[in-house]
């Protein structure tokens, strides 16, 4: 049996992938420092270890005989990347160099890295590939980037693949987090008050792509060897107006209404994935419909428990 490492694993993507990858019949060792993720996310059957990736004694912990790594953790919003820009280098740059050093030493065979559109900044109305200029807006975009620098420097001793993910949402997202995921702060919002506060036009535009999505891309880009040495956009392609979105919010949370109110430090005004890589390294052509995906959130997000934290 092939023993993984997936750090995040107690995250909204981390803990779907762990999920897939032991219905596949792995060895899951999971990593989390649990600042963002919650305990009760990780599915049963993973070897956990909490710790922080930044730091030695955490590194120190991990087994020597993990075949690769899924590196999701990491701060992953680049409102709060504002915050405290030294703490997010720490969680997503000094970790994955630590996690590089971690690979090269037991001979792992790839690592998958959880990289993100905000890598790219600015950028025109157009599907945008993966050779477009990365000029990013945030410290969390900048942190991104810089960690696939890395990896790029480290591609000989250590295969990699760089997901940049754009907007993911679905069930087991974290509705009660209102710095972090559009579409569920959107949703949580509808639902526990009827007022949705918009931090910036409805103008503006998002590719975003349902948790199912994501987790087969994941599961591919660790198992086909057309992903080694890759950069891919992990998006749909499909270009969503913010105003649309929250219509269709609006319509499946009936008495819901939304005011626009200032707008999010570093927030990109609109972009939207080419995904000509995605469908040729990974065979991904097909996508789950925003109107299905959204459905779905909303039934699962019903049943939910939670409370609004800024």
């Amino acid at each position: 049996m092939k023993k993984i490492l997936i750090t995040g694993v107690a995250g909204f993507i981390g803990s779907n992938v762990a999920s897939r990858f032991l219905r596949e019949g792995y060895s899951v060792v999971g990593v989390d420092d649990l600042s963002g993720g919650h305990l009760d996310n990780i599915p049963e059957g993973v070897e956990f270890i909490k710790g922080d990736l930044a730091l030695a004694s955490t590194i120190a912990m991990l087994p020597c005989d993990c075949r690769k790594i899924l590196h999701l953790a990491g701060q992953s919003s680049g409102e709060i990347s504002f915050d405290d820009p030294v703490a997010d280098l720490e969680k997503n740059t000094v970790s994955t160099l630590n996690l590089i050093h971690y690979g090269i030493e037991n001979k792992i065979e790839r690592l998958v890295y959880a990289s993100s559109m905000s890598t790219y900044g600015a950028v025109p109305d157009e599907a945008i590939s993966e050779s477009h200029e990365c000029r990013p807006l945030s410290c969390y975009g900048v942190g991104k980037h810089t960690s696939e620098g890395y990896l790029r420097v480290y591609q000989g001793k250590l295969p990699s693949v760089s997901l940049r993910m754009f907007n993911v949402y679905g069930p087991g997202q974290d509705l009660s987090n209102l710095r972090q995921g559009m579409v569920s702060i959107y949703l949580a919002q509808a639902l526990a008050n009827g007022r949705i506060e918009v931090k910036g036009s409805t103008d503006r535009f998002r590719d975003l792509i349902f948790i199912d999505d994501v987790v087969e891309a994941w599961f591919r880009a660790s198992t086909y060897s057309s992903a080694l040495g890759q950069t891919l956009n992990l998006g749909t392609g499909i270009k969503t107006k913010v105003g649309g979105l929250l219509e269709m919010v609006c319509e499946l949370v009936p008495g819901s209404s939304y005011f626009v109110q200032g707008a999010t430090p570093g927030d990109q005004s609109g972009i939207f994935a080419d995904v000509t890589k995605l469908s040729s390294c990974l065979s991904m052509k097909s996508f789950v419909p925003i109107d299905i995906g959204l459905r779905k959130f909303v039934e699962w997000a019903r049943k939910s428990k939670f409370s609004l934290t800024k």
